[in-house]
């Protein structure tokens, strides 16, 4: 009887699996590349996937960390992904050069600039003449772009030029370390790694500071997968919308969401000796506290205006980012799916 039983159940758990395996199959899959480590700006996608979101837009999403630095677009061709993530300045960027990009929707709006230490001589940004630039793979010409753009927005005009720190993606570290300003960075992100650390930190945005606001996130694809998959992104697209209904009207579900995926709220304190739990303990604290900075970049509005891509091209073409005239923004960005 006893194995009568177990057989029942174990042909139930078969008959499960089996129809579970069946409902996977009838989805839509869909492979959605990070711009970076899974974090807190990538919430909505989190939601929607934990929620069961996408499953009942008819999609199967898997997320994907790069493993390192990789040509999206390339992925995408290869068909190892069919969409990516992006700031508007890389896609801008990348479209000036040519590569078939098309962005479609955006999901993360946050404050960007400039950082710096408030020991360093600094308080306006006509005081960063001369200082040392860090700023990923720097000498490239985005550190002195971003910099030079805010100088002569507050009236000044640098006669030397800018010293050079290559401190990767770690602003923090690289300010610690012997740079004088830190460009590229978002406030939910090194602004509170600073604070925790108890350093003095100041920042200049760029909307203040006359550089076009570049700080926010899309996501695209190329045209050729827009176009043979424009239902798909469609419903990708309101599922993440109705992810980021959930964060701004219920943002304590969304925090539980969010710890339960990442696991980053492990009970381990207890076990670990002082020093450890201690670096833990702060590490949980800026886990929270950058999670709760970033709540408020969640934007409603998925378009972007032809205009704000017009003056983010024309401003990387005046600081010699890209060559020749501008892109037509109509070619790398629609926003027929976001609407």
């Amino acid at each position: 009887m006893v194995l009568q039983r177990l057989s029942r159940v174990a042909l139930m758990v078969v008959a499960t699996a089996q129809r579970a395996q069946a409902q996977q199959s009838e989805l839509t899959p869909i492979k959605i590349g990070l711009e970076w480590f899974l974090n807190p700006d990538h919430l909505p996608l989190v939601v929607a996937l934990r929620e069961g979101y996408f499953k009942d837009a008819g999609l199967h999403v898997t997320l994907v960390e790069p493993a390192d630095h990789w040509e999206a677009e390339e992925e995408i061709i290869a068909g190892r992904l069919d969409v990516a993530v992006t700031e508007t300045l890389h896609l801008a960027q990348d479209a000036a050069r040519g590569k078939p990009v098309i962005g479609f929707s955006r999901f993360l709006h946050t404050d960007g600039g400039v950082m710096y230490l408030k020991n360093r001589g600094i308080e306006r940004p006509s005081d960063m003449c001369g200082k040392k630039i860090s700023y990923p793979g720097y000498p490239g010409p985005g550190g002195p772009a971003i910099v030079g753009t805010m100088v002569k927005a507050d009236g000044g005009e640098c006669s030397e030029p800018f010293g050079k720190h290559d401190g990767g993606f770690y602003h923090v570290d690289a300010l610690v370390n012997g740079a004088d300003v830190a460009t590229l960075i978002f406030s939910n992100f090194e602004m509170v790694e600073a604070k925790s650390r108890g350093l003095d930190a100041g920042f200049f945005s760029l909307k203040d500071w006359g550089v076009p606001d570049f700080c926010q996130l899309v996501l695209f694809t190329t045209p050729e997968k827009l176009e043979a998959s424009s239902a798909d992104l469609r419903t990708l697209v309101l599922a993440v919308r109705r992810a980021t209904g959930l964060i701004k009207g219920d943002p304590a579900r969304a925090r539980d969401i969010w710890f339960e995926h990442t696991r980053t709220n492990r009970p381990l304190l207890a076990r670990l000796n002082p020093l450890t739990a201690r670096a833990r303990m702060r590490e949980a604290r800026v886990a929270r506290d950058t999670f709760e900075a970033t709540l408020p970049a969640f934007v409603n509005d998925n378009t972007l205006a032809q205009e704000y891509w017009s003056a983010l091209a024309a401003w990387l073409v005046e600081t010699g980012q890209i060559d020749g005239d501008p892109v037509a923004s109509s070619g790398y960005w629609t926003n027929g799916l976001a609407l």
